[in-house]
């Protein structure tokens, strides 16, 4: 049981700050837990009875965002879970998740997700079903960009984004978009790129993206926005869809007056 006396923690790389929701009876206070992108976050959910959970059930979802339905995000039962052959986990946290396994015995059904990306940002939800007294605990995490960049209104920025392999890319695919994919900033498919044909670059930044063509074939993907504005503002991505592994960068811009 979460109580607002407690002080926020910090683990390694993420932070925990306790919110509540006002007006809700007997729900418990929300933790919102804060990481960079590509780094692994514990998600708290322990009972305070701290009764042995091992023979119990319990669920770990994430709440539907945009267009997404409800995803399954880890669920234990008796022994059984995702991870020892259990059905119906979420695409996008196969081989991420994983429990606590000796901390189940004091009532702590915690998890760690690895490698965090951005779309991991959200509401999730621990839920007890099935004791006397079912519990849900609530957990909002921010997984923020690990790279910020700050600029001044009208000036011009670099955007980054570079292979650790330097291997070519002159005839590869990558793609860059702003605000979760809502916005087509630059596109580039070999040889082929926005400012000699490609159709689909969203409005605002016709003209004033370009990018580093002789600098493809040492791994660099990197762009550059000519005379920024307010509004070029948000999270950036840089895309490599077609490589193997995939990658993909990102990158906060803060463009100030």
């Amino acid at each position: 049981e979460l109580r607002g006396g407690k002080a926020p923690q910090e683990h390694e790389g993420q932070k925990e700050v306790f919110l509540y929701d006002k007006g809700i009876e007997n729900r418990e206070p929300k933790v919102r837990v804060t990481v960079q992108h590509g780094r692994d976050v514990v998600l708290p959910c322990s009972l305070s009875t701290k009764d042995n959970i091992e023979f119990e059930f319990f669920e770990w979802k994430k709440a539907p965002q945009k267009d997404e339905g409800l995803k399954e995000v880890f669920q234990y039962n008796d022994g059984i879970h995702y991870n020892s052959g259990r059905g119906g986990q979420s695409e996008e946290f196969k081989g991420r998740v994983s429990h606590f396994q000796d901390k189940l015995k004091h009532g702590d059904a915690s998890i760690i997700i690895r490698n965090t990306k951005i779309s991991d940002s959200g509401e999730y939800r621990c839920d007890f079903p099935r004791l006397q007294t079912p519990q849900t605990f609530y957990i909002e995490l921010v997984v923020e960009p690990s790279k910020v960049l700050t600029v001044e209104e009208d000036s011009d920025v670099v955007l980054p984004c570079s292979l650790s392999t330097k291997e070519d890319i002159t005839s590869e695919l990558f793609d860059w978009r702003k605000d979760g994919g809502l916005k087509e900033v630059f596109l580039y498919n070999a040889d082929k790129h926005y400012n000699n044909g490609l159709v689909g670059q969203s409005e605002e930044f016709k003209g004033r993206v370009f990018h580093f063509q002789d600098e493809l074939k040492h791994g660099n993907a990197s762009i550059i926005i000519r005379n920024t504005k307010i509004s070029d503002s948000g999270v950036y991505s840089c895309d490599l869809p077609h490589l193997q592994p995939r990658q993909t960068f990102y990158i906060q811009l803060v463009v100030g007056e």
